[in-house]
């Protein structure tokens, strides 16, 4: 289906371990895998057409004009045509095509600091206006998803991770829960916990001409989209740290403090950058399991970098 789809439409095609995204002259169609990996499942028709419809939701409240919607695909007399709803066979979300150029994660070497001033009022600006959604905030919430990042990389310790630095980085977490506890409940009374983006990564953020836009938000669990607004904004920030660019993470990360007017802020940022690293750590890790994935010292490589900043990070964590 999506090889006859991309021939009709001329369109390239790009593969994730969830989605076949078919990349036209003016627009993109991203049509979801029928898989269940248990925190995500696309395994029926109907399943996979709520979260298309999710997405476009979703996304939307970042990115207004990129989003066109959900649309169906038939197949009519042997043959795949999209857009079509006579005898449909599958759905796809329809999106307007983002240059690659006016990708962030591809103006690093252009991009001024008061843009990445203006990233951060713009998500302050969302995150301000967001639902609340509090009990995504409790500690024990945030703890299960630490313990899981720990128990699922423990087979990964001497390759892409330290041991030193597992349990380096699974002691300060620990201390970090056991002494800031009542802080968790302080930001849920604050108002802190929101539905966010879950995935706010260089790449998905550009500079178009109607403004900044933010796209393709986690839609298919809300426990990695919702949480506190810091664990949500400073992945960016890590990201930019990763690249070499910490003098724009500080931008970034100063300016949405200042827009935010959160008092808590330099206390809770190293320690959910500390999470953000070690989960693209944890997910790079995953890709040497993969029979299919052929760059697989290029991802231990990256893996290992991550980690490395997950502990630089974990050292700034208040003690």
């Amino acid at each position: 289906m999506v090889e006859a789809l991309a021939e009709a439409l001329g369109a390239e095609v790009v593969q994730t371990h969830t989605s076949w995204v078919l990349i036209a002259k003016d627009v993109v169609y991203k049509i979801k895998k029928p898989v269940n990996f248990g925190f995500l499942d696309y395994s029926t028709l109907e399943k996979r057409k709520e979260n298309c419809e999710r997405e476009v939701f979703l996304n939307r409240r970042f990115c207004k004009g990129i989003y066109l919607g959900v649309v169906p695909i038939s197949y009519v007399n042997g043959s795949y045509l999209i857009e079509n709803d006579s005898k449909v066979v599958e759905y796809a979300v329809k999106m307007r095509r983002i240059p690659q150029e006016k990708l962030l994660v591809n103006m690093l070497s252009s991009v001024s600091e008061e843009q990445i001033r203006s990233i951060a009022r713009h998500i302050a600006k969302f995150h301000r206006e967001a639902e609340i959604r509090n009990e995504f905030g409790k500690l024990e919430v945030m703890k299960f998803n630490t313990d899981e990042n720990f128990e699922q990389t423990k087979k990964y310790i001497g390759i892409t991770i330290d041991r030193k630095d597992y349990q380096f980085i699974v002691d300060k977490t620990e201390a970090f829960y056991k002494r800031y506890a009542e802080l968790f409940n302080k930001r849920i009374k604050e108002g802190r916990i929101r539905d966010g983006h879950g995935d706010l990564r260089l790449e998905h953020v550009a500079f178009l001409e109607e403004g900044i836009c933010i796209f393709d938000c986690i839609e298919f669990n809300e426990r990695f989209r919702c949480g506190d607004v810091i664990n949500d904004m400073c992945f960016l920030s890590m990201e930019l740290d990763f690249y070499g660019k910490s003098e724009l993470s500080r931008a970034y990360e100063d300016e949405y403090k200042s827009f935010s007017m959160d008092e808590d802020f330099d206390i809770f940022l190293p320690f959910f950058k500390c999470y953000r690293a070690y989960v693209r750590g944890k997910v790079n890790s995953f890709l040497l399991d993969d029979p299919n994935y052929q760059q697989k010292e290029q991802a231990k490589a990256m893996a290992q970098k991550l980690f490395k900043l997950s502990a630089h990070y974990a050292h700034l964590i208040p003690a």
